[in-house]
């Protein structure tokens, strides 16, 4: 046999004695440009970060991680939903003969923004994730969404005689629904949540945009807490949802702290 046909060993597939199965292990924080599918049926490139990851048995050593690259190669130039990852995590569970395999893919999101008056449009990014799991045969699909808005105190419009605290605050959502049914894209959660806080954000907005803004929220005071309880009323409503967590935190403008509310149902 030449030294060109020498055939390396496989320290990965060699035998453990310690006895422990390992729950997740892979790769994690690689950069990878994706097509992620709209609503609209077109199509955004985003930068995402990944992490991919199978359950190792005990019996061996290692699991073989370039093989999670040469399968997210296989996905990386395709129009990308939550009806990749399922294909996807098959073929990884497949290639590394694992009985349960997960990925996350985390990205910026954007979408034309108009401004309420003068209607100069500019994109406003959000922080979204897609998170997939394959355990067997039951796979389940996880949306994220971190969505900007602003909020006006009740309390402070309500003790004040000129104005009213106001602030940037961050609403979370981690979502599970039935894929079988009607998909539910990022467009869906974030319009949700912003007609749900004091006012939405814009990144561009004139003399005209700003006076409406801020009497739109001054004329909307929410606490935290109202934020909180109308986005689970809307995620309650919505039927396609089977679980879901949310929590809102507000970057107090008058104290040295923030605000802060968080709810799980159906976990």
């Amino acid at each position: 046999m030449s030294k060109s046909e020498t055939i390396l060993k496989d320290v990965q597939n060699q035998n453990d004695k310690r006895g422990i199965d390992i729950q997740k292990v892979g790769i994690n924080d690689v950069d990878v440009p994706l097509r992620i599918q709209r609503k609209d049926n077109t199509n955004q490139t985003v930068n995402a970060k990944v992490r991919m990851s199978v359950a190792l048995p005990r019996k061996y050593k290692g699991t073989h991680m370039s093989r999670f690259v040469e399968v997210l190669n296989l996905y990386r130039m395709k129009n990308f939903s939550s009806e990749n990852i399922v294909c996807l995590l098959a073929d990884i569970k497949k290639v590394l003969m694992a009985e349960s395999a997960n990925a996350k893919f985390s990205f910026q999101y954007f979408i034309e923004k108009k401004s309420p008056v003068t209607k100069l449009s500019f994109p406003l990014a959000y922080d979204c994730s897609f998170e997939g799991n394959l355990n067997g045969d039951n796979y389940k699909f996880t949306l994220g969404v971190k969505v900007p808005v602003a909020t006006l105190c009740p309390c402070s419009k309500e003790i004040s005689e000129y104005s009213a605290h106001n602030q940037r605050a961050i609403v979370k959502l981690k979502v599970n629904y039935d894929r079988q049914n009607e998909n539910i894209w990022p467009e869906d959660i974030i319009k949700m949540v912003e007609d749900c806080a004091s006012v939405p954000l814009y990144t561009i907005l004139k003399r005209s945009d700003e006076k409406y803004v801020t009497e739109a929220a001054y004329n909307n005071p929410k606490f935290v807490e109202d934020i909180l309880r109308d986005v689970v009323l809307k995620l309650r409503e919505d039927k396609r949802i089977q679980s879901f967590e949310a929590e809102i935190e507000a970057f107090e403008s008058i104290h040295n702290h923030n605000a802060w509310a968080y709810q799980s149902e159906g976990l």
